[in-house]
């Protein structure tokens, strides 16, 4: 197949030579001939019609020997100056298309005369670089994804399995049970995050923008976890302006707090202390969640943000690492900032900062 498109683009160039260089050929010996005649009549020498026969054959020769010699020289050019380099890209770009994402292009080394398919070679790469890394983003998902449903719902089915003795006492089935219930709604939260965190990547929420009390709201959403600070004798320390009112989605900032209060309260150990603190300063707010408790390390602090990332490997905290990465999907909509300061040991301090308007 390939030898009959070569021979095709061969007879295709041959036409186009015939076409292109016998019509130059031509215009030059009729230019040649006239300048000839106006010369020799100039002059006052008079030409036979055999001289100017033959003069218009010679020159009509030359004009095609030296468009051959050209043809030639042109030929072999793009043979190395642009073939050559093109079959390199376009082979590249097919393994990449054939999901080879570690396909990197080498470029030519005179970046002068190959300056513009460097300048495409650099552009693949990158390309190939960033598909590299959403293939393997896609696949920790998934792996991710997998393992955390797969965890509740075995839970479930041994709870379901013993549920099923004959002998049960009342204590144990109301044990197991509880057990089946509360992986049920684990796994309902990791659904429902899963589809928020598709949403927000997919810009498919978008912000009702209005004015709303923060300061009452942050007061709200720490009312919300009474039950856990008093089970776990937690010191709450607040320092919340008051009547701080801001324009935002109220419904999006509330899944923000939610999640920082949710992760300070469950690091915290029995007796530990939590704070929360609100400041309106030159037209920002900022909102301070602290807690004392394990910390966070400094390597899995660079990644607290990604989906699915678990500094607690052991899974002794339940939690399946999408709460962060909402955060911070949350407040990059917002077009506000979230940062941490951690030290191991000593606790967490997340701050996020939101224009008023």
């Amino acid at each position: 197949m390939k030898r009959k498109i070569n021979v095709k683009k061969l007879l295709f160039s041959v036409n186009n030579w015939c076409v292109f260089f016998l019509l130059v050929a031509f215009v030059v010996t009729c230019c040649m001939m006239l300048f000839v005649t106006v010369l020799s009549k100039s002059l006052g020498v008079e030409l036979t019609e055999g001289n100017i026969s033959t003069a218009a054959k010679l020159t009509f020769g030359n004009v095609i020997i030296i468009s051959v010699v050209f043809a030639f020289i042109d030929f072999f050019r793009r043979k190395i100056m642009v073939e050559r380099p093109t079959k390199r890209i376009t082979d590249a770009a097919e393994k990449i298309t054939n999901g080879d994402f570690k396909t990197k292009i080498e470029p030519f080394n005179d970046n002068y005369a190959y300056v513009s398919f460097n300048s495409i070679i650099d552009c693949i790469n990158k390309m190939s670089e960033e598909l590299g890394s959403v293939e393997t983003l896609r696949t920790d998902f998934i792996a991710n994804v997998s393992h955390e449903l797969k965890t509740p719902l075995a839970v479930m089915q041994n709870y379901g399995t013993m549920l099923q003795a004959p002998d049960l006492s009342d204590e144990k089935r109301i044990e197991y049970a509880k057990g089946i219930t509360d992986n049920s709604r684990r796994l309902a939260n990791l659904i429902t995050n899963i589809l928020k965190l598709n949403k927000l990547e997919n810009q498919q929420i978008f912000p009702t923008v209005k004015s709303y009390n923060l300061s009452e709201q942050l007061c709200n959403c720490m009312l919300q976890f009474e039950n856990v600070w008093e089970k776990k004798n937690i010191s709450i320390e607040t320092d919340i302006e008051d009547e701080v009112y801001i324009n935002s989605d109220e419904e999006l900032l509330e899944l923000v707090w939610n999640n920082l209060l949710s992760n300070a309260f469950k690091f915290t150990e029995t007796e530990g202390t939590v704070s929360v603190s609100l400041k309106n300063q030159d037209g920002f707010v900022i909102v301070r969640v602290s807690d004392t408790g394990c910390g966070i390390a400094v390597d899995t602090g660079k990644h607290i943000f990604e989906k699915f990332y678990q500094g607690d490997t052991s899974h002794a905290t339940q939690g399946n690492g999408l709460g962060l990465a909402l955060v911070k999907r949350v407040v990059d909509i917002m077009q506000g900032e979230i940062y941490v300061q951690s030290e191991v040991g000593k606790g967490s301090t997340f701050t996020v900062k939101i224009k008023k308007e």
